[in-house]
Parts: structure tokens; sequence; C-alpha cells
């Protein structure tokens, strides 16, 4: 009995070290899931500004940009001082306008206009696969658990699904005994008699609704599916000249478009120069494409920035009105749209 009884112990014992072995090569491999991930996202959208290795001067597009100029993300002594949200927060916040009226910024805000949000192009879990590998350029490693955090909103949004389920299970019972009462009274059914069930389930309803949102934040890209309608850019001449100024106001102090655009000899070169866009492109187009690009064209560089319909016909409005002459020769294409 002995015997077999250490063979157990032992058996458990290689069970248990076998199951953390198994854990922690799934934790790893998470890990490195989630850097590759990382790395791809960077060299699409981070890498012409930034550089391969986060060095100044190192990306194609650094030397074009106004100041201040992108971070070096490889110096460790500044980089290590910003915690792993800070970084985050960076990368996925709403653009400022920071022209002298515009938005009021904080202290501790980020609003330098020629670094985009990526908050409506990519999901949180991408996100953070951007900040784990920006960690590695500097030598250090993420230490905010992303693998823990969907963990945390899924079993969220499974407890919200059973808390709805039981509060509907509740409220239909609720309901049918105040039906069998009114049906032996003779009269109509009371419906406050089971009005705190039916808040309840809404209250319920209403919790479930946010945890599924929170889970696909995190895990489904924002603009996925989004159609954006046509908009009306009708209206009278005195009021588009004003929304004119206004776009071209934000294109540079709220959307930072000259980070990535050229516009005579001043800009980015990213994407393409837009000083003739009057002529090649049409405002209803520009409207859309500044909404969701990535709906027009899903493997672009230019992310969604997050403009509301005011603020896109106001940029479209101010794109209609570039209209330089024509170059002596042709520009050659550089970065995309």
């Amino acid at each position: 009995m002995r015997a077999w009884r250490r063979i157990r112990v032992f058996g458990a014992v290689v069970g248990v070290v076998g199951l953390s072995g198994l854990i922690g090569a799934g934790c790893s491999m998470f890990q490195n899931e989630q850097s590759a991930k990382g790395k791809k996202l960077y060299a699409h959208y981070c890498m012409h500004c930034h550089g391969e290795t986060g060095k100044q001067n190192e990306g194609f597009n650094w030397s074009s940009m106004t100041d201040p100029k992108p971070k070096d993300l490889s110096n460790k002594s500044e980089m290590g001082t910003f915690k792993d949200e800070d970084i985050f927060a960076t990368i996925s916040r709403d653009m400022k306008d920071t022209s002298p009226n515009g938005d009021k910024i904080g202290d501790d805000e980020f609003a330098v206009p020629t670094m985009p949000t990526f908050k409506y192009t990519l999901s949180e879990e991408e996100i953070w696969g951007i900040v784990g590998y920006v960690r590695s350029l500097h030598g250090k490693k993420l230490e905010f658990n992303v693998e823990g955090r969907k963990k945390e909103l899924q079993e969220a949004k499974q407890s919200a699904e059973q808390k709805y389920t039981e509060a509907e299970r509740v409220e239909q019972e609720a309901e049918k005994k105040a039906s069998d009462e009114a049906d032996k009274k003779g009269v109509e059914v009371d419906d406050n008699a089971y009005a705190k069930e039916v808040q309840a389930m809404g209250q319920a309803k209403k919790e479930l609704d946010q945890a599924t949102a929170a889970l696909a934040n995190f895990t489904t890209r924002p603009g996925k599916g989004l159609n954006i309608a046509r908009p009306d850019l009708s209206m009278k001449p005195d009021a588009a000249a004003k929304m004119t100024e206004i776009g071209k106001q934000l294109y540079v102090t709220k959307y930072g478009c000259n980070g990535c655009h050229k516009i005579g000899e001043e800009g980015g070169k990213v994407g393409p120069a837009l000083d003739r866009a009057g002529y090649r492109l049409n405002p209803t187009w520009v409207y859309r494409w500044l909404r969701n690009p990535q709906a027009m064209k899903p493997d672009t560089r230019m992310p969604a920035l997050g403009l509301n319909d005011a603020d896109a016909k106001a940029v479209a409005l101010y794109l209609k009105t570039l209209r330089a002459p024509k170059p002596d020769k042709p520009l050659g294409k550089v970065g995309e749209e």
C-alpha cells in the first residue's frame, strides 16, 4: 500500500510539473506571438517616422517632419521613465486641436498633431503589441499583462451573460405571476407588479452590452464593418468659405496631416503630395476616406484619426482649394495613401 501511495504521489507531482511546463510554454508562445504581431504593426505604421530601431533620423520621413521630432525610442534613460500605460495612451488617444483657441490640453497630456492616434484603427490588443515592441527597442519588457487582461474581459462578459440570463428568467416568472393573478381577478395586468424585475433585467442587459463592447474593443479593430455614408457638402458660399478656413487650421493644428503629406515645399513624404488635391481628389471621396481609410483600402498606412462629420467636411473642403500649377517634371511616387 505504501509503495502504491508513493507511486500515486510521484505521479501527481509529475503531472503538476508537466502542467506547469505547459502553462509556461503557453505564456511564452503568447508573448512571442504578441511580439511578432507588434513588430509587424510597428513596421507598417510607425517605422517611416520612428525608424527600424527607433533611433532619430532613421525613418525616411523623420527629416521632413516639423518640431518636435519623433522621440528616440532606443533611448532607455528617457523611455524608461514612461510606464507601459503612458506609451499606450500616446498611441491610443483622441487628437487635440493645439491652436491657441483650440482644445483645452492638460499639462501631462500628449498633444503633438504629427503623431497620429491609432485608437480608431487598431484593437487595444494590437496597440499593446506595438507597446511591447517599442519596449524592446530600449531594452525593456512589457509589464502589462495583455493575456490576463483579455481573460479578465472574457470572464466579465461570461459573468454578465449569466447575470442577464438569470434576470430574464426572474422577470418572465414575475410577469407570468402577475398575468395569472390578473386573469383570476378578471382585470388588466398590473405592470407595476413586476417593475422591479424589469428594471433589474434592463440593468443586466446594460452591463452585458458594456462587457461585450469592452471585449470587442480589446480584440477587434474599431472601424471594421463601419460604412460611411456620402456627405451632404452643399452649402452657401459664405458657410463653405468659413468651413474651408477651419479645415486649413485643423489640417495642421489637430490632425497633423502635414506630418505625412507635403504642400509645396513643406510636409512629410509618407503619403502623396496634396498641393494639387483640388484637381485630382473628389471632396466626397476625401470625406469618406478621412472618416475610415481602412474601409476603402485595408492595408493603407494612414490611420483613422477620429474625425467627426464637421471636421471631415472642413478638411475635405480645404483640400478642394489646393490647385497648384502642374510641375514641369512628374513627381516620383513616395510612400502611399
